[in-house]
């Protein structure tokens, strides 16, 4: 039995995707860049190069929102996204740990 299908996402448009996608992407960086999370130099080094092409595209994204007249960051719509592509557990590898998770 397949597991049941997630909610689907709700509408955006084109440049607010891409906008919730490259936020995304250098949270994902971010964490993997994280030295209270990290083990190797050699990972958050390749992170760290990684997250420049990353805030260029987050950069991008808010350009053409703000080119096309989109001058409003719609934060319900965009909250509901970003929790549903799992935001909540992608952003917590950017926090540090308490003291007692070593």
């Amino acid at each position: 039995m397949l597991p049941p299908e997630p909610p689907p996402l709700p509408a955006m448009t084109r440049a607010e995707s891409a906008f919730v996608d490259s936020y995304l992407e250098v949270v994902d960086q971010l964490g993997r860049i994280n030295p209270a999370r990290g083990t190797h130099t050699y990972g958050a080094l390749r992170a760290a190069q990684a997250l420049v092409a990353r805030a260029t595209a987050l950069r991008d994204a808010l350009t053409v929102m703000h080119m096309r007249g989109e001058s409003e960051l719609h934060t319900v719509t965009l909250a509901r996204a970003l929790r549903l592509l799992g935001g909540d557990r992608r952003a917590s590898r950017i926090t540090v740990p308490s003291e007692y998770q070593s």
